[in-house]
């Protein structure tokens, strides 16, 4: 394969995982809903909020291009606050 067909792979990988990313960003912003409930711990009402100013900070771990990293908080952010939201007895899915 010549440079132009491999920058055009990269390109689409990089618009997939921006994607991906805006996706799962907008998925954690619509649970902050369980962040007004009290019986949500601390720990996952923070971890929401590192989530976001991480995804959205220009400081990352991989270089821009490359969402692994903002996707894998964000997957954890939002596995976090629904799990501590199902233990205080709150379905996460229907709000």
């Amino acid at each position: 394969m010549d440079n132009r067909t491999w920058l055009t792979l990269a390109a689409l990988a990089a618009l997939a995982m921006l994607v991906v990313t805006g996706v799962l960003l907008v998925r954690v912003v619509k649970a902050r809903r369980l962040l007004l409930d009290a019986g949500i711990p601390l720990r996952s009402k923070a971890l929401f909020w590192v989530a976001v100013l991480y995804t959205i900070s220009p400081v990352d771990l991989l270089p821009d291009p490359v969402y692994l990293d903002d996707i894998g908080l964000l997957l954890v952010a939002l596995k976090a606050l629904h799990a501590a939201a199902r233990r205080e007895g709150i379905e996460p899915d229907k709000l």
